[in-house]
């Protein structure tokens, strides 16, 4: 099964992230989602297999949040997925994804609990 991390090598949260995986021994597909954002589908997917709400995967701090006219208590679910989409800055990372399980790295050591 494939392991994917959507990655910023600019984070340290991130990096410490890929370097856990290539400790533990674990080959991972690095998508850098700042160049290659994630659809609609694929956020709908890791929000709903996280068990949150759009909003708990943002970076409500970032200008993009206000740029995309986005509100933490009115916008829809769908309005923020697109906005992740539009503004990729929006998405808190790093995120794997293992099969049917997924884990924000934050802090790193989250993710060790979907490996195999």
């Amino acid at each position: 099964m494939s392991v994917k991390i959507y990655h910023n090598p600019r984070c340290s949260k991130s990096r410490e992230t890929l370097k856990l995986l290539a400790e533990k021994g674990t080959e991972a597909e690095v998508i850098e989602y700042l160049k290659t954002p994630p659809d609609i589908e694929t956020l709908t997917y890791i929000i709903k297999t996280l068990g949150i709400k759009a909003i708990q995967l943002v970076r409500t701090q970032e200008d993009e949040f206000k740029q995309a006219g986005l509100d933490r208590d009115t916008s829809t679910e769908d309005e923020i997925i697109e906005a992740m989409v539009k503004y990729p800055k929006l998405i808190e990372r790093p995120i794997v994804v293992n099969g049917n399980k997924v884990a924000i790295g934050r802090p790193p050591k989250n993710i060790l609990t979907i490996l195999d």
